[in-house]
């Protein structure tokens, strides 16, 4: 049997973004634009409403607060005083709605977006006939400076999500390195940062779909049609929760030795994964996982956040996201 993870909070639109800040969980609520601060204690607080959607989550080294305007496009910072004002522009950059964001110890900001309009896509059709060639649409990762002007832009990535960064040059062999979710791709993949903050070509880390299944379904005959169509039937919630691939990575946050702990976007679970797309740990949730956080007071809970629809406005209806948690064995 797998270990389950247990609610700890409920009642939310789509819970995304866990960061562990300041001796709290911090979080956003995508559908309804807040951002809250929970002490492991009572009930969170909402500690700002974001125009636009609040999606990623992140800190300058001063202590002020930079939060992503899903559909505003834009990088909110958050002052003393609780006024939020716009430190970084994704207009020109963004092709959907803007993503997950890293910060890193600089106060360099790494930004994500989806590329096109996704929830308008599986609105009209299943999720796998994005696949159809020329498949997804591609999009960088944008590099801010701690002052909010852009540094760069990386190569064109798809559906770039969930990202954190590996420092340990002993486990990269490549220096700082950030590793970042392909959500649409179903695979984690590594940019070195340079010097300056920008990022250096990407290369694989961790596929985390069967490569004869990836071949079938991107291709362009036959073939691909059929693999594609189902796909579209094993994606119903009763299949895909006894499935154990492909995985489709959201947010990924740190795990021992070099891992990563991934969110599966398909289905109720957090994995744990090595580089090369190794499985070595899963930790049950109660519905498909959207953000997932190693942290609390004694560093050792697996903290995840889940949905039973990422749609917006399906989610604000709903209001069935909730906070997971599973103590990690010593």
């Amino acid at each position: 049997m797998r270990p389950r993870a247990t609610v700890v909070l409920d009642g939310f639109g789509v819970l995304e973004s866990l960061r562990w800040h300041d001796g709290a969980l911090w979080f956003c609520d995508l559908a309804h634009g807040t951002v809250h601060r929970w002490d492991t204690r009572g009930e969170p607080e909402t500690v700002a409403e974001v125009p636009g959607r609040a999606g990623g989550l992140g800190w300058l080294p001063d202590g002020r607060m930079l939060v992503v305007s899903m559909d505003g496009h834009c990088v909110y910072r958050r002052e003393p005083d609780g006024t939020l004002v716009v430190h970084a522009d994704l207009k020109g950059v963004a092709g959907g709605p803007v993503n997950d964001m890293f910060v890193d110890r600089l106060g360099r900001a790494y930004v994500g977006n989806f590329g096109f309009d996704y929830h308008g896509f599986v609105r009209r059709q299943p999720n796998s006939m994005l696949y159809a060639p020329p498949g997804p649409p591609r999009t960088p990762l944008a590099c801010f400076s701690p002052e909010g002007e852009l540094l760069g832009l990386s190569e064109p990535l798809v559906f770039p999500n969930g990202l954190f960064l590996l420092d340990d040059e002993r486990l990269t062999g490549e220096g700082p390195t950030l590793l970042v979710a392909e959500t649409l791709a179903m695979r984690l993949t590594a940019l070195t940062v340079l010097p300056d903050g920008r990022l250096g070509p990407p290369r694989p880390w961790a596929p985390l779909i069967p490569s004869a299944l990836w071949r079938s379904l991107n291709h362009p005959g036959l073939l691909g049609r059929v693999t594609r169509r189902v796909s579209a039937l094993l994606n119903h919630p009763a299949i895909a929760d006894r499935s154990a691939s492909p995985i489709a990575p959201d947010g990924i946050a740190p795990g021992k030795d070099g891992t990563a702990w991934v969110a599966n976007a398909l289905r109720g679970e957090c994995v744990r994964v090595g580089p090369g797309g190794a499985i070595l740990d899963r930790v049950s949730t109660s519905q498909r996982t959207l953000s997932c956080l190693v942290a609390g007071p004694d560093g050792n809970t697996l903290y995840a956040a889940t949905t039973p629809t990422d749609d917006p406005v399906e989610a604000a209806r709903v209001d069935g996201s909730r906070l997971e948690a599973y103590v990690l064995p010593s």
